[in-house]
């Protein structure tokens, strides 16, 4: 029966030792730990929280921690039965614990604290034998960083194409510090012109161009902390690019000004460049040139220039040694063309006005005139009877012309109340009667024909 109940023994062994190494426990023991790694501030507690468990009633619980440095042994610290502390007097003020919980706590945290530390715990089974479960807590202790700050060399700045940059990041404290870099708030990739050191604190800029202009900043940090530089953006010199003029008065096209005589104007010249530019201007005239004007603005009265005159506008960057030429053209007119459509609208309107005004006066003049006859002979005929004004229409007939001869008499009849009533005397043809009176004054041309008034009057 012996060398049966041997083998019996020992896989009943290598099962127990197979739940420590897969499940830390026997019998339902179980321990636990938050993370496997923890973080600690130097100077300040650090507190290692630890949980374990068993089904089966125990007797006596005990509890072990020990620490270990890399490449060393595991050293003990302090260790509980049940409820009772047992430290180690070299750490009895270093580290405590509060049984039955078998969390740590290290106050203060050193340099010399880091490192691995292991919790045992031991549990007597009733009747089943003592079961063990442990875990392992990586430590690490570091100094927080403080605010970095951002150095340019050569702080003086570089020109573009030709100089390079290098930016350092720097913190006064702070341990295990990683570095990042950002430019206008997105991060910077290393390339043919980035490039970065080991620990990414410097980076390199080579050559600068103008696409490197913007905001550089560095973020500091390591396991406690993590801290943001203030922007700055390095200096780099360019330029003059996008060299133009421009004017406020005239009509451009393309590289001509075309400008009223007599007017004053204005010409502006400008580009895009760090430092700004130096600007001159020359005038050309006669195949030979002159320096007329120094800066970005140039003033001239146009009854001073030529019909035609050419211009340029030299900008110079006297960091990069760069320069650029703008030049163009005035030409001098009597009127511009905005004038001209102007005037010329104004010109037509005032012209079409007087010309409706005199067609309507003249046609008012001519229908006053041909009217005013009418209303003389109107008023006339409304004055007399109408007897008068049949004689009357008898005599002006003219639809012969030999009914007009004879001799043709003006008479003249006064008012009823200032003469007597004169008896008319027969006309003859006439339909008057010989008796027939007329009151008020009435002019009459009373026509004579010889030969009928010797028939009509017998001696």
């Amino acid at each position: 029966m012996e060398p049966t109940e041997r083998p019996r023994h020992w896989r009943g062994v290598l099962r127990c030792q197979l739940c420590y190494l897969l499940l830390g426990t026997c019998s339902g023991l179980t321990v636990t730990v938050p993370s496997a790694t923890v973080h600690g501030v130097r100077g300040h507690a650090l507190y290692l929280p630890v949980i374990y468990s068993f089904q089966t009633p125990a007797s006596d619980v005990q509890i072990i921690w020990l620490f270990q440095r890399p490449r060393t042994t595991p050293k003990y610290l302090l260790g509980s039965v049940n409820r009772s502390v047992v430290p180690d007097l070299e750490y009895r003020h270093k580290f405590a614990m509060m049984p039955p919980n078998a969390s740590l706590r290290i106050q203060p945290l050193h340099f010399s604290d880091e490192g691995t530390y292991i919790v045992k715990v031991n549990v007597n089974m009733r009747g089943n034998g003592t079961v063990s479960a442990h875990q392992k807590i990586l430590v690490t202790v570091d100094d927080p960083v403080t605010k970095p700050t951002v150095h340019t060399h050569p702080s003086s700045g570089a020109v573009e194409n030709v100089g390079n940059l290098t930016l350092t990041c720097v913190v006064g404290t702070g341990t295990r510090v990683t570095y990042q870099w950002l430019k206008d708030e997105k991060p910077v990739q290393a390339g043919t012109t980035y490039i970065f050191s080991l620990n990414r604190s410097i980076l390199h800029i080579a050559p600068v161009t103008k696409a490197d202009i913007g905001e550089f900043r560095c973020l500091a940090r390591n396991a406690v902390s993590e801290m943001w530089s203030e922007a700055l953006a390095p200096v780099i010199y360019y330029g003059p690019y996008g060299l133009t003029v421009n004017s406020d008065r005239g009509l451009r096209v393309g590289e001509v000004f075309t400008v009223d005589l007599g007017e004053a104007v204005r010409f502006d010249c400008s580009a895009d460049s760090n430092p700004p530019n130096i600007y001159l201007w020359i005038q050309r005239d006669n195949n030979s040139t002159q320096v007329i004007e120094h800066g970005p603005h140039l003033e001239v009265a146009s009854e001073h220039m030529g019909r035609s005159t050419d211009y340029t506008c030299c900008a110079y960057n006297n960091m990069t040694g760069r320069r650029g030429e703008a030049r163009f053209t005035v030409i001098i007119t009597s009127l511009g063309l905005e004038k001209v459509t102007s005037k010329g609208k104004s010109s037509l309107a005032i012209i079409t006005g007087i010309s409706v005004f005199l067609i309507v006066a003249m046609s008012s003049l001519f229908l006053w005139k041909k009217c005013r006859p009418y209303k003389i002979i109107h008023q006339g005929r409304t004055g007399r009877s109408e007897s008068e004004y049949g004689k009357a229409q008898t005599f002006s007939g003219h639809e012969d012309a030999l009914a007009d001869f004879g001799i043709y008499e003006f008479v003249a009849f006064p008012e009823p109340s200032t003469a007597p009533r004169i008896p008319s005397r027969p006309i003859c043809g006439s339909e008057w009667s010989p008796r027939q009176e007329v009151h008020g004054t009435i002019y009459e041309v009373i026509q004579h024909v010889p030969g009928q008034e010797q028939q009509g009057h017998p001696e």
